[in-house]
C-alpha cells in the first residue's frame, strides 16, 4: 500500500520502495552499522547487501498513513548493539518523518550478523 498525503492542492502518493531506499541510506550512515543483510530462507545464510540493493534488507509497511519499518542489519564488531540500535532508531525516525511527512509508528531492528571493519 502506498502512503498518501492529501492537502488543498491535491494528493501525494509515496511508494514503500522509495521510503525503504531513503531509510536504508540513512541507516548505513549511522555509526556501527556495516550494512543491510539479506537472509536466505532455504539455507539460513546471511549476506551483506551492496549499496544498490539496500531495500532488500528493509521492509516498510504503511497502515493508516503510519509507517512500520523493519531493518535487517549487520553491525560492526566491538560496538554496543543497544547504542547502535538506539542511534539508528532516532536517526531514521527523524529523517523519514521529515522526508515523508508521515508518522513512523514502529521501527524493528534485527541484527543478523557482526563484521569486523577494516
Amino acid at each position: 500500500m502506498k502512503g498518501r498525503i492529501d492537502n488543498k492542492m491535491g494528493s501525494i502518493q509515496i511508494d514503500p520502495e522509495v521510503i525503504a531506499m531513503y531509510a536504508g541510506t540513512t541507516a548505513v550512515e549511522c555509526f556501527g552499522i556495516v550494512g543491510m543483510a539479506a537472509v536466505s530462507m532455504k539455507d539460513g545464510l546471511v549476506r551483506l547487501l551492496k549499496r544498490e540493493s539496500l531495500t532488500h534488507g528493509i521492509n516498510v509497511a504503511i497502515k493508516d498513513n503510519a509507517l512500520s519499518i523493519d531493518f535487517h542489519v549487520i553491525v560492526a564488531y566491538g560496538v554496543s548493539i543497544s547504542t547502535v540500535a538506539d542511534n539508528l532508531i532516532e536517526s531514521v525516525k527523524y529523517k523519514v518523518e521529515e522526508f515523508t511527512g508521515m508518522k513512523v509508528e514502529k521501527i524493528s531492528i534485527y541484527v543478523e550478523g557482526v563484521r569486523v571493519i577494516d
